[in-house]
């Protein structure tokens, strides 16, 4: 319409878009690097089923890793609930319609956020835990970090959701946790420790696993289908594949 002034113009697209889709709010930054595996494809997911010049209608409060990790290595879970409820509140009075915590670990805080905030928070745990029971699995091993590994918030979802999980030895779980946050969290990908990981979940199918789940969202910067004899659930895409449902199905 030539008439309309630039304003009105904009205000009816910024509509038209809305209309399309929802506005998905993400708490990133931990760490950056799998953040924009994130970003990448929930962007793609979304020009996938819409075609064209469409992307996602995001907003990403990327917050400060360093002093979060600090907190983890020190076990201050409450002062951290209060980082990530403080960033859920923002993106909410920013315009978010729904919530993703873009990491594995900081979902032990996910009560936290809900209770900041009203909105919807897509569960990494739930959307992985789909998709393994949709491949008809029941016995899966876990990487990831060592609260991840070892603690109820996470391995417990996935017990209720019917699974039996297996984690690696005790010496294998500091290495892996090691080498997520001296290494994929600071973005070296190394040869090595790819051979490590590989170790390991060979031994674990040994033991009985189904399929790995990778539940630490840097560890498919390093490890793919390729990598594994079995199986791979890869938590970061899932979770990105989980965004683009959200976006997408507004009932």
């Amino acid at each position: 319409m030539p008439n309309q002034k630039p304003q009105q113009q904009f205000t009816q697209q910024t509509t038209a878009q809305h209309s399309t889709q929802r506005t998905l709010g993400i708490i990133g930054g931990m760490s950056w690097e799998s953040t924009e595996s994130y970003y990448r494809l929930i962007n793609e997911g979304v020009k996938a089923k819409l075609g064209k010049l469409h992307s996602a209608d995001l907003m990403i409060h990327s917050v400060d890793f360093a002093p979060i990790s600090a907190l983890q290595a020190k076990g201050a879970w409450e002062e951290m609930g209060v980082i990530m409820a403080s960033s859920g509140k923002r993106l909410q009075a920013a315009g978010a319609q729904g919530l993703l915590i873009a990491t594995n670990t900081m979902h032990k805080l996910v009560d936290d956020v809900q209770a900041a905030t009203d909105l919807p928070i897509i569960h990494i745990a739930d959307a992985t835990a789909d998709a393994i029971k949709a491949q008809g699995l029941t016995k899966i091993a876990l990487l990831g970090t060592q609260f991840t590994m070892t603690q109820d918030f996470y391995k417990q979802r996935l017990i209720d959701a019917g699974l039996q999980v297996l984690i690696p030895a005790e010496d294998e779980r500091a290495e892996v946790h090691r080498i997520i946050y001296e290494e994929l969290c600071q973005g070296q990908l190394l040869d090595s420790s790819r051979a490590y990981y590989r170790q390991v979940i060979e031994t674990l199918a040994a033991q009985g696993a189904e399929g790995v789940i990778l539940g630490c969202t840097e560890i498919g910067l390093l490890i793919t289908q390729a990598d594994s004899p079995i199986p791979v659930f890869d938590t970061t895409a899932i979770h990105a594949a989980a965004a683009v449902d959200f976006l997408l199905n507004k009932d």
